[in-house]
């Protein structure tokens, strides 16, 4: 009994290890090797995610105001409903895990943009994947969910490739972003049956 813990003990420390390894040498190789002339391009494009998901809410929001479309006003409640819940999911899991950005532990890599606080999950890239979710929950268009993920994924590109977050922080802000937008979506549907 004892010998089969340690096997799985030992099992899951290589695991740890090899992914721990994947993460900085991804991040390495796309940071270290990266064109740099697209430096401004990227930086425009992670601090583009705040804003970006700010004002698609509001904008669509207004507009059901001014066309008097009730469901439109909806929507961009919806939309506005999951920035704030991505937002408080990324920022909780950030302060109770606590890992330090990869420039901090690794100093070769080159630090291109800001990263205030901890680095797991990437903040921007679960603002953009929750924007582009809901948006694509709310107009199931192919001409508004295609843009809407090149958007998102170009954000948490543009965080490794400034290297302020490692791959894993970006795949984690992704499926915080994306399943912030699902949980909202059930919820209102709940809520909504409810009501009725």
């Amino acid at each position: 009994m004892f010998k089969n813990i340690q096997i799985v003990l030992f099992l899951l420390c290589a695991t740890f290890l090899n992914a721990q390894n994947w993460d900085i040498n991804t991040l390495r190789d796309i940071n270290l090797n990266r064109n740099q002339s697209f430096d401004p391009t990227f930086k425009f494009i992670s601090n583009s995610a705040t804003p970006i998901s700010i004002a698609t809410p509001i904008l669509i929001y207004s507009a059901g105001l001014i066309h008097k479309d009730a469901n439109l006003k909806k929507q961009g409640i919806f939309i506005g409903e999951t920035f704030l819940v991505s937002a408080f999911i990324a920022t909780a899991m950030k302060q109770t895990i606590r890992r330090e950005r990869p420039f901090t532990t690794y100093p070769e890599l080159d630090k291109q943009s800001d990263g205030g606080s901890y680095s797991f999950p990437s903040g921007h890239t679960s603002t953009a994947f929750a924007t582009a979710t809901s948006l694509s929950i709310a107009f199931p268009k192919w001409y508004v969910i295609a843009p809407s993920f090149v958007w998102a994924s170009s954000v948490g590109y543009s965080r490794m490739d400034l290297g302020v977050h490692y791959p894993s922080d970006v795949l984690a802000g992704a499926i915080v972003g994306s399943g912030s937008a699902y949980l909202t979506y059930k919820l209102n549907k709940w809520l909504n049956k409810e009501k009725k």
